[in-house]
């Protein structure tokens, strides 16, 4: 049985559960919690000791989330969520780069607000929300390839859902009324409910 290391709080871990719930892996997919700030036992399989970590049957582990997903995504054999070339491969791979991206901005915001007021650089929190911001207007202008569901588009789901777990004071809906319509409506998905971060 595969095992995934898996943080329930982690953006990046929550996409990679929720490919696990929509290829119907979840049968042969062990979920095994993990503080990767805690539990040293993770470095033996992933060096840089990060979450999500995927443990193969022979032992081998892969990480991280874009290079996961794409190998669940072949074990299903699902090319729905993943074509397998041309133009339409890229647009999914694209949008799931922007989500990642989404989430490395909320995740750099998250860890810099945790520092004291002397501490946190302002420069870097207001070019961090820049970036969300920014690529919330780029989906705004380009809702038409969110849809139909791909790794792409619940890539961005998981980011989108991040900032509103993680900085809800972060109004990313203001003036993008397809963008939020959108998703108000993937996240009843039963893979994103499934997932929701719960700490």
């Amino acid at each position: 049985m595969l095992q995934l290391r898996f943080a329930s709080a982690s953006p990046y871990a929550r996409k990679v559960m929720v490919i696990v719930h929509e290829t119907g892996l979840s049968d042969e997919v062990e979920i095994v919690p993990t503080n990767p700030h805690q539990e040293e036992s993770l470095r033996s399989q992933n060096p840089l000791c990060k979450v999500p970590t995927l443990v193969l049957e022979d032992g081998e582990s892969l990480f991280d989330s874009p290079v996961i997903v794409e190998y669940l995504l072949a074990l299903a054999s699902n090319t729905d969520l993943l074509p397998l070339g041309g133009p339409a491969r890229w647009s999914v791979l694209r949008l799931q780069a922007l989500g990642d991206g989404i989430c490395d901005a909320a995740f750099g915001t998250r860890m810099e607000s945790m520092r004291t007021d002397a501490e946190q650089s302002q420069a870097y929190l207001a070019r961090q929300e820049a970036a969300m911001m920014a690529a919330a207007d780029w989906l705004e202008g380009q809702a038409r390839q969110l849809e139909p569901i791909t790794l792409g588009s619940l890539a961005v789901a998981c980011g989108l859902g991040y900032i509103d777990f993680r900085l809800p004071h972060i109004e990313w809906r203001t003036g993008r009324p397809r963008l939020a319509a959108w998703y108000a409506a993937i996240e009843t998905r039963p893979s994103l409910v499934a997932t929701k971060p719960t700490a």
